[in-house]
């Protein structure tokens, strides 16, 4: 519930967009407006985690926690139409990881649902590929591409629960 809640009432303030510029070079900072505004939040949520976390002179980590959903608004995939994955397969996603992946599988009968929980799936990599061709570094689609990872460094442990809890 809360996560729908937020996705339905995320607000990016112009300052907070604005304060991007001075350390986002400007193809990511395209990518992060691309998204859709509940991912924004997030992933400003996740920086400020971040740097309550000590990660605060590690840009690319920080690059990581700004941009590691935005493979879920990708619109070259299967998704697809520029749009990215909505609201209802987010749902469904969640409560998957949440009762198991039977809720997951029910929800690919829906229509639509099958490539917009694909997109979900693979966003991870597909966040990492995008990152990497905006000019990204090998080091930043890492940290994403491994975000959901218990084994990973330092580093990727620290977006990982900056994640979980936002």
């Amino acid at each position: 519930m809360r996560q729908f809640r937020t996705h339905l009432l995320a607000k990016v303030r112009a300052d907070e967009r604005m304060a991007l510029g001075s350390w986002v070079p400007q193809p990511l900072l395209s990518l992060f407006d691309a998204m859709p505004v509940a991912d924004r939040r997030h992933g400003l949520d996740v920086v400020a985690s971040l740097r309550t976390a000590g990660a605060g002179d590690d840009r690319e980590l920080l690059l990581a926690g700004l941009l590691h959903d935005c493979g879920k608004s990708a619109p070259s995939t299967a998704a697809g139409a520029g749009q990215g994955v909505g609201l209802g397969p987010r749902v469904a996603w969640s409560l998957g990881e949440a009762f198991g992946p039977w809720l997951v599988r029910a929800a690919r009968r829906l229509p639509g649902f099958g490539p917009a929980l694909d997109q979900l799936r693979d966003h991870a990599e597909l966040s990492a590929a995008l990152v990497l061709a905006a000019g990204g570094s090998a080091r930043t689609a890492d940290l994403i591409r491994d975000q959901a990872s218990v084994l990973g460094d330092r580093a990727g442990e620290l977006l990982r629960l900056a994640d979980e809890a936002n």
